[in-house]
């Protein structure tokens, strides 16, 4: 070392002397580690100072992405020791070890390693420090819960569940805790949108959703499923003793950096209650119209559409097909200081500042309709409805689209031109849905090929077939992308997910036809000529161009 680190830091992050005094005396005075050093005297870029001592010491900075898939252990090295000075086993053979860590100032424990590889060269690399910590948790906390818990194997659930006292102590004890911080870390971590919590005759499972697709995880002992629900019930405000009855809850948590919103659902289940996260972490979705993956004829259509003064626009898909993604993507862009935009919904899934949102609670009888009457009197420009369920709610939707206010609302139906019938099930006249309905976009997910690990290949006689059975120009010579799966998209081959669409128009002999009373397949034909397809037409384009594969399109437009 040429010169103290002080001295290194001053210079580099050009302190002022006072500051250089400040960080002088917390690491030589204090002996405190060098980033609680640093934050302490207000410099808490991370990412610069691990830059700074990456030059300086000639250490790779590692991303959690190049972690270990599965802990390393040595003997005589502690969990404790580890979680202390925030290190991490990277890799171990007969030639070398690596170790991850976030303090090179930190001499002792590297000495410690030093002694205890005598025989082997260490290689060192650094990290962030929250996302070592993560490692560490991910890796080691259900090993350390399972050995702390205190609770014999031999001991019946019942005798848990029916001594509330106990099992309120059990679920604020430090290794259910840190369990189940571990496993919603370790869901983030995997861009999981959902955790569920499943117990079984003789298991209690752990799943979580990734891309659409369920995926299981490791399975904590049998024997804590009471405590774990209870502390899961605890944090979202339940009740505990109550177990014959579905709950909802919410909890709002900060992992590391990031801000995360859980919503709770417990349902009983003949072996216990059966508890669901639903994830929903702000900075996982992409509010923005244009990354929604529309192409470019969708995206100047809706543009167009949604500036327009009066109307009905209706989105349409199952749960969990992106509706409530798209539809905060349009007030987004409509997000201005001269119009006012009011949404009802069940539940507010994410606050978006400037607009007025409201949460539905039909126990004190804010049903949709309910909130809508009052609404209309709040003079908005933009209404955003959650989802329309009933004849009450179509009406209102209806009635404040065709008195000038534009509308928003989604529908659950397996296509656009099916939200027509849809509405007419709901009891409302075909010339009103024809005068206050713009468009209706029907929408699902798929899964996007990871772009590190996705292998090209010539598409076979089968795969042309299905992609000429909706595209009419497909040449006979074409590469298509299938999946392979990495370490950067935790083997699955896919990483995030797109929107297919279909956008249904309503245009003037499409109207005539609505009030008409034609049924959903004529609207259909109809729509063609003014450039309609099918969702599968979108998903079959993101498929040549090498976005996604057609199994995954066939997935989810559930053509077989």
């Amino acid at each position: 070392m040429t010169h103290d680190i002080v001295q290194m830091l001053t210079e580099r992050l050009q302190l002022s002397a006072e500051t250089s005094t400040l960080l002088r005396d917390r690491l030589y005075g204090s002996n405190m580690p060098l980033m609680e050093a640093l934050e302490e005297i207000g410099l808490s870029d991370e990412d610069a100072v691990l830059s700074i001592l990456s030059q300086f010491y000639g250490l790779k900075v590692l991303k959690s992405s190049e972690y270990p898939e599965r802990p390393v252990l040595f003997d005589g090295i502690s969990i404790d020791f580890l979680r202390r000075h925030v290190l991490i086993p990277l890799s171990s053979d007969e030639l070398s070890v690596a170790i991850i860590m976030n303090d090179p100032w930190d001499l002792a424990p590297l000495e410690v390693l030093e002694k205890y590889f005598s025989d082997l060269p260490v290689r060192y690399y650094l990290g962030h420090r929250d996302e070592i910590r993560t490692a560490i948790d991910r890796f080691y906390g259900s090993n350390t819960t399972e050995g702390s818990h205190s609770s014999p194997e031999n001991q019946s659930l019942e005798f848990y569940e029916d001594d509330l006292e106990r099992l309120r102590g059990m679920a604020q004890e430090a290794p259910v805790v840190r369990l189940v911080n571990v496993l919603i870390t370790r869901a983030l971590d995997m861009r999981a949108s959902d955790i569920h919590f499943e117990p079984t005759e003789k298991a209690f499972k752990v799943r979580c959703r990734i891309d659409g697709v369920l995926y299981e995880l490791d399975s904590p002992p049998k024997n804590m499923q009471p405590a774990i629900i209870s502390r899961l019930k605890l944090m979202a405000n339940m009740d505990i003793a109550e177990r014959r009855l579905p709950q909802d809850g919410r909890i709002k948590l900060r992992f590391g950096h990031r801000d995360v919103d859980i919503r709770v659902s417990t349902a009983p289940t003949i072996y216990g209650e059966s508890v669901v996260l639903r994830l929903l972490s702000q900075e996982s979705i992409e509010y923005d119209l244009n990354k929604l993956g529309m192409d470019r004829q969708h995206l100047e259509v809706v543009s167009d559409l949604i500036e327009r003064p009066f109307g009905m626009i209706l989105v349409t898909g199952p749960t969990g097909s992106g509706k409530t993604t798209t539809l905060y993507a349009i007030l987004r862009r409509l997000n201005k200081t001269t119009k006012k935009i009011i949404t009802v919904e069940d539940p507010v899934e994410y606050q978006i500042d400037g607009i007025n949102q409201i949460q539905v609670k039909p126990q004190i009888n804010l049903t949709f309709a309910n909130a809508l009457r009052s609404l209309v009197r709040q003079d908005p420009d933009i209404l955003l409805i959650g989802e329309i369920r009933d004849h009450e709610t179509a009406d209102i939707a209806i009635e404040s689209a065709l008195t000038g206010h534009l509308v928003f609302s989604t529908l659950h139906t397996n296509d656009a031109p099916g939200a027509i019938t849809r509405l007419r099930d709901l009891g409302i006249e075909s010339f009103l849905i024809a005068d206050s309905l713009l468009a209706v976009i029907a929408q699902r997910l798929v899964r996007v090929l990871c772009s590190s690990c996705k292998q090209p290949y010539k598409a076979g006689k089968e795969d042309l077939q299905a992609l000429k059975q909706w595209i009419e120009e497909v040449p006979d010579s074409l590469t298509l992308w299938r999946q392979v799966g990495c370490r950067e998209c935790g083997f699955t081959g896919f990483k995030g997910r797109e929107g297919i669409f279909e956008l249904f128009t309503i245009k003037d002999d499409i109207r005539s036809a609505i009030v008409a009373g034609q049924e959903a397949t004529h609207l259909a034909k109809l729509a063609r000529k003014h450039g309609y397809h099918p969702l599968i037409f979108h998903g079959c384009q993101k498929v040549i161009d090498g976005i996604t594969t057609i199994s995954e399109v066939l997935r989810v437009t559930s053509l077989f």
